[in-house]
Formats: structure tokens, C-alpha cells, sequence
């Protein structure tokens, strides 16, 4: 109890996804479940702060190679109280191929 933070991307779509913040040793990782169908793995990198959290790519299963279509990096910026704005980078062929935003609001 209280070992990870579950996040749900998308929910109720054929595209949700899940994601799991947890510690590894005394550093923050992620899994991310993607619709992609894969998972990859992220690690907090030391340029992090207190008011933007940043995670690169550290490993993934159900991959072939590093150059199959997967979410690579992510920039989680909290804007205020009740405001968060992630980022993901998706990669494909060694390279960034785009980024999604996922503003989010907390609904009181």
C-alpha cells in the first residue's frame, strides 16, 4: 500500500493507458503501458525540479529493438494546485517522432 502511483491516460477508449510511478532503489521510474502495446521503462533524470519532473527512456519489453514506434521521454510540469501538463515524446527509427500533450485539470 502507498508503493506506486497508477495514472490512466485516455480513460474508457479504445486508446487508455496506464502508467506506474514507483521508487527503484531510491529513484523514481516509471512503466508506462502503452496503446502501443508496448511498455517502456523511464527513469526521473537529475535535470528534474520541484515544479517540472523529467523521465527518460531506460528500457521496455515488448519491443523488438530501440526503433520500434515507443513513448521515449516525458516532461510533467505542475502549472499550479490543480493543473498538470505532461509531454511525451514518442520515437521511432532511432529518432523523436512527435510529442503529445496531456493537459490535465483536477475537477473539483
Amino acid at each position: 500500500v502507498g508503493s506506486a502511483l497508477v495514472e490512466t491516460l485516455l480513460p474508457g477508449t479504445p486508446h487508455e493507458m496506464i502508467t506506474v510511478y514507483h521508487m527503484d532503489s531510491g529513484h523514481l521510474m516509471m512503466t508506462h503501458y502503452c496503446a502501443a502495446g508496448n511498455q517502456p521503462r523511464m527513469t526521473l533524470t537529475s535535470a528534474s525540479t520541484p515544479q517540472e519532473l523529467f523521465f527518460e527512456f531506460s528500457g521496455a519489453t515488448n519491443m523488438k529493438s530501440n526503433k520500434d514506434l515507443h513513448m521515449h521521454a516525458l516532461r510533467i510540469r505542475f502549472v499550479d494546485a490543480d493543473h498538470i501538463v505532461g509531454e511525451w515524446d514518442s520515437f521511432k527509427d532511432g529518432r523523436k517522432a512527435g510529442t503529445t500533450t496531456f493537459d490535465m485539470a483536477r475537477v473539483k
